[in-house]
């Protein structure tokens, strides 16, 4: 397995990072016990988690995700074999993550959120730790298809408190690095700045959405990447399982998260997400390879990308996204992508 290093942290992760939002909801604990036994044993060292999941957020499950890692922590005595990753939400009305006030990214929230992690975690500290979404009012997850969406407030917690306070856990030993999620250039600017001013921890890595049908990324955070050595997290590389091809002509196999939960899938339903899916997916069988392959490897293979975040709800899935790391794709397949690319950019942007 590839590794690359996190930002400027010196902690190498694999390039294929286990993402976690499906156990507790669509995964039990033995298949996400299973899941984890399984992505270490081809060197997946690198696992994402949040405080909220599973998805979908229910005051019933959530943080279940962490607490199934913290048991096999616990069951295994792992800990130190893993690269682990987990997120502070933004603003948010889901009172019950908060103990029944507004979610916000104050500095007494923050180290409130990061007990409550360790402790679900059974592990008394995190590799990464993000900022889940920013605490300034913004539209987010399709709101706007990918475009900057102003919603005014006077009462924006400010990102130097925000960092201000991701430092505080540095220097207490219960953080290694911070990095943030579902951020604009201007957010990722402006943490870069007040880091450098205030002498702050840098944020050491940036995830957001980006795949085949989302590459909003490349517009105006890709050089912050490239140039401030602070990767991608690429998350939804399959744009909620789109890009495998198991949805085209409307199919809706049961069990699947568009058969699950129709409501978070409204971006990929539209006419020329559908269209650019399926020509994709038909571009990958001309190429004698999956849709899902071909998919993950062009984003493992982007210069501004530190790890791909696969999602999994079984073993199969599990292996073929892993397997990916060892696909190459031909400079005549990059130049097809790219057309298809050309004919309506980012169809399902985030």
């Amino acid at each position: 397995m590839e590794t690359r290093v996190l930002g400027d942290s010196g902690i190498d992760v694999s390039l294929i990072c286990l993402g976690t939002m499906t156990w507790g909801e669509q995964n039990d604990r033995a298949e996400a016990f299973a899941q984890m036994d399984y992505a270490l044993s081809r060197g997946v060292n690198f696992w994402d988690a949040a405080e909220m999941y599973p998805i979908p957020v229910r005051q019933e499950t959530s943080g279940d995700t962490e607490r199934i890692i913290g048991e096999w922590f616990t069951r295994t005595g792992r800990r130190d074999e893993v690269v682990l990753a987990t997120k502070v939400i933004g603003r948010s009305d889901r009172k019950w993550v908060r103990g029944g006030e507004e979610a916000r990214l104050t500095p007494e929230q923050i180290h409130r959120a990061i007990d409550g992690s360790l402790e679900r975690l059974q592990t008394d500290y995190v590799d990464l730790y993000q900022v889940h979404w920013p605490d300034r009012r913004l539209g987010l997850f399709g709101e706007g298809n990918g475009s900057y969406v102003h919603k005014p407030g006077a009462d924006e917690v400010p990102i130097e408190e925000t960092l201000g306070a991701l430092g505080e856990l540095v220097t207490a030993g219960k953080v290694r690095a911070v990095g943030v999620s579902n951020e604009t250039p201007w957010g990722l600017g402006r943490y870069l700045a007040v880091a450098e001013k205030e002498g702050l921890p840098k944020v050491a890595s940036i995830q957001n959405s980006y795949s085949l049908i989302n590459r909003i990324f490349e517009g105006g955070l890709s050089e912050f990447s490239w140039r401030e050595n602070v990767g991608l997290l690429a998350y939804s590389p399959l744009g909620m399982g789109t890009l495998s091809g198991k949805y085209v002509a409307g199919a809706r196999p049961t069990g699947s998260r568009m058969a699950l939960f129709p409501e978070f899938t409204q971006r990929y339903r539209t006419p020329w997400a559908e269209e650019a899916i399926a020509r994709y997916v038909n571009l990958a069988k001309d190429h004698g390879m999956s849709p899902t392959a071909m998919a993950l490897a062009f984003v493992n293979t982007r210069p501004f990308v530190t790890a791909n975040i696969i999602g999994a709800t079984t073993l199969e899935q599990l292996e073929e996204n892993i397997d990916s790391t060892s696909v190459k794709l031909s400079s005549e397949l990059l130049s097809a992508i790219n057309d298809i690319h050309a004919l309506g950019k980012n169809p399902a942007a985030a």
